[in-house]
C-alpha cells in the first residue's frame, strides 16, 4: 500500500467536524423539487451559467413541473463542458455513491431523478448521508434559525451578524429590536441591541458557537477606525421623513455606518470569547468584484481585536498564498478550507501542501460543505478527504513529515481542531 492509499484509508475513517454548511432542516425541504431544481440551487449553475447557459434558460432547466428530459436535452451542452469543475465532480461523486448513478447523462437522469425523490419520500436522507456515507458528527450551520430552535440533526449554528451592518429600514431596526424587547430610536439604542441580541443567543443555552459575517458580497472587507459622530450621522438617515414610512424602499447607509459597527460587533466578540468566522475570497454566483474580498483587507482587525479568533473562510480562494502568510503573521487568525475543494480541488492540494510549510497544523480547518443540500456535502467531503491525503502524502515522500505525523495532522483539521475553536465537545 503507497503512501496516498495508507493516508486516505485512514482519513476515510475518521468521524469528521464539518464547519460550514447553509442546510436547512429536512422537514422544511420543498415538496415537489426535482432533482434539477435542488442541485442546481447554486454553484454548479455558476458553471453552467459561465459555460453560456443563460438566465431563462437555467429558469426552465430548474422547473420541476417541466418534463425532466426536455431539461436535460436544453442545459446538456453546458452540463458537458462544466462537468469536470470541482462544481461538477462532486455531483457526480454524489449520484454515484448515493444514487447508483455512474454516469449523469440522457439514458440516466430519468433514473437518477426517480431515485432522488424516492430518497426524499422515505425520509431519513439527511442522517443516511451526513451520518451515514459522509461520517460528520456534528455541522455548523450557517445562520441560526430565526425564530430559533432547536434542530433534530446534529447541527450547532452561526449567528449572522449582517443585520446589525447593513440595516436598510426602520422596519429592520424595529424587528431586531424586538428580539430583545428594545426600541431603537439612535444609534446608541442600536448598539444595545446589537449586543443584547448576540448574547442572548451566545449564553450556552442554545446551539449557537460563533458569529459570522458574509459582508464581502456588499462591500470591501477594509473596515476603516471612524467616529461615532460620523456613524451616528449615517445611521440617522433611516429617520428622515422619507424613510420613516412603513413601505418606502429602502436605504443604502454609507460605509462609514458599518465600519464602525464591526469594530463594535469585534468588541462584543472579544468580550465574549466567541470566534467569528468572515467569508472571504470567491462569491457564490458570478459578476462579482472578488477584490473586494481580499483577506489581507481584514488585517486591522486582527491587529486590533487580538483577542477574537477569527475563522477565515475559503481558502481565502484566489488569495490563498495572502492566507497563509495572516495565519503565520496572527495567532488569532485560523484557515478554513470550506467550499475550497469544490472550487479548485488542485487549488486546495497546493493549498495545504504550501500551508503546511507556513502554519502551524492547529490552525487549519480541512472541511466545510458550504451546500444548501446534503448530496452536494456528500461530493465535497469525498474530494476533501482525497485532496488531504495527496497533500499529506506529498509532505511524506518528500521527507518533510512522518506518516504517522501526517496521519496525526489530518485528525487535528478534519477533527479536533474546530472542536476546540468552537468549543464543540458539549454537542459530541
Amino acid at each position: 500500500m503507497d503512501t496516498f492509499d495508507r493516508l486516505l484509508q485512514y482519513i476515510n475513517s475518521l468521524n469528521i467536524i464539518d464547519t460550514h454548511e447553509h442546510l436547512g432542516f429536512e422537514s422544511d425541504r420543498v415538496k415537489d423539487e426535482d432533482v434539477f431544481e435542488e442541485w442546481l440551487e447554486h454553484y454548479f449553475s455558476c458553471d453552467l451559467h459561465s459555460a453560456g447557459l443563460s438566465e431563462k434558460e437555467l429558469g426552465f432547466v430548474r422547473d420541476s413541473s417541466k418534463d425532466i428530459h426536455e431539461r436535460w436535452k436544453k442545459v446538456e451542452p453546458y452540463w458537458h463542458a462544466a462537468e469536470s469543475t470541482g462544481y461538477g465532480r462532486a455531483l457526480s461523486i454524489a449520484a454515484r455513491d448515493i444514487y447508483g448513478i455512474e454516469s449523469i447523462n440522457s439514458n440516466t437522469i430519468g433514473e437518477l431523478n426517480d431515485r432522488f425523490r424516492d430518497a426524499k419520500e422515505k425520509g431519513g436522507h439527511y442522517d443516511n448521508v451526513l451520518k451515514g456515507k459522509s461520517k460528520i458528527d456534528l455541522s455548523i450551520v450557517d445562520s441560526m434559525p430565526i425564530p430559533y430552535r432547536e434542530p433534530p440533526h446534529p447541527f450547532v449554528f452561526t449567528l449572522h451578524t449582517n443585520i446589525f451592518l447593513l440595516t436598510n429600514h426602520i422596519n429592520q431596526l424595529r424587528e431586531t429590536g424586538a428580539v430583545v424587547d428594545m426600541s431603537v430610536h439612535t444609534l446608541s439604542d442600536w448598539m444595545d441591541v446589537t449586543r443584547k441580541y448576540i448574547e442572548k443567543f451566545i449564553n450556552g443555552k442554545s446551539r449557537v458557537v460563533c458569529l459570522k459575517s458574509s459582508i464581502a458580497y456588499e462591500r470591501s472587507l477594509r473596515f476603516d477606525k471612524v467616529t461615532y459622530a460620523e456613524a451616528e450621522k449615517a445611521f440617522n438617515e433611516l429617520f428622515e421623513d422619507r424613510n420613516l414610512a412603513k413601505y418606502r424602499p429602502t436605504v443604502k447607509l454609507s460605509k462609514v455606518f458599518s465600519d464602525y459597527m464591526m469594530h463594535f460587533i469585534c468588541k462584543v466578540a472579544d468580550d465574549n470569547r466567541i470566534p467569528f468566522q468572515i467569508h472571504t475570497g470567491i462569491q457564490e454566483g458570478t459578476g462579482n468584484i472578488i477584490y473586494d474580498s481580499n483577506p489581507t483587507l481584514l488585517s486591522n482587525l486582527f491587529l486590533e481585536y487580538q483577542n477574537v479568533k477569527f475563522d477565515i473562510f475559503h481558502m481565502g480562494y484566489p488569495y490563498v498564498m495572502e492566507m497563509g502568510t495572516l495565519a503565520k503573521n496572527f495567532q488569532n487568525v485560523f484557515l478554513d478550507m470550506c467550499w475550497g475543494h469544490i472550487i479548485s480541488p488542485e487549488a486546495a492540494r497546493r493549498a495545504l501542501i504550501e500551508w503546511l510549510d507556513v502554519v502551524p497544523a492547529n490552525k487549519i480547518h480541512a472541511f466545510g460543505g458550504d451546500y444548501c443540500f446534503v448530496d452536494g456535502v456528500y461530493g465535497h467531503q469525498y474530494l476533501a478527504r482525497r485532496n488531504v491525503a495527496f497533500s499529506l502524502a506529498y509532505k511524506v515522500n518528500d521527507g518533510s513529515i512522518s506518516i504517522s505525523r501526517a496521519e496525526e495532522i489530518a485528525k487535528w483539521m478534519f477533527r479536533d481542531n474546530p472542536i476546540e475553536l468552537f468549543k464543540l465537545e458539549r454537542f459530541l
